[in-house]
């Protein structure tokens, strides 16, 4: 399974309800990593999306308590184990947890890669990206330095240390 996040320097990822900032590149990469694939997230994060719709050509797994919800083109799921007995049915490399913040939490420890964006700059945050510890994770590929206007970023893979 893997994770896919942009974050700032402290692991902010939004504010608000809102990605802290959007950067095209980083959009392109995550819709050509994703596409055809399964993409795991909380109600918080799908309202969030353009139109508060499921994201097209992907399965769209939402994760939320509350029992009446209901979302066109989305596989309601009400339980982290209720996620994990859905995605058995895919390839683990298919699927991607897209957020937010008590998602990412709750699928830490059944992660495989995490795909990280990490923009050098300190925004105002509301919700994080856990911690991502060098005792479980290995650092396994950087990309050069990106620019976006005056923001600089990179893109990061981590891998999970086998025990």
């Amino acid at each position: 399974m893997n994770m896919i996040v942009a974050a700032d320097k402290k692991n902010g990822i939004g504010y608000k309800g809102k990605l802290l900032v959007t950067i095209p590149f980083d959009q392109q990469l995550f819709r050509k990593e994703t596409i055809g694939k399964v993409v795991v997230m909380g109600r918080k994060t799908l309202e969030s999306l353009p139109g508060g719709r499921v994201l097209e050509g992907r399965t769209n797994i939402v994760l939320t308590r509350n029992k009446n919800y209901k979302c066109k083109g989305a596989v309601i799921c009400h339980s982290v184990e209720a996620v994990l007995e859905e995605i058995k049915k895919y390839r683990s490399e298919d699927v991607y947890i897209i957020g937010g913040e008590s998602v990412y939490q709750a699928f830490m420890p059944y992660a495989d890669r995490i795909h990280l964006t990490r923009i050098d700059y300190v925004y105002e945050a509301d919700t994080f990206f856990p911690e991502i510890s060098p005792n479980e994770w290995s650092l396994t590929d950087v990309s050069d330095e990106q620019t976006y206007f005056d923001l600089i970023y990179d893109f990061r893979c981590y891998e999970r240390k086998q025990k």
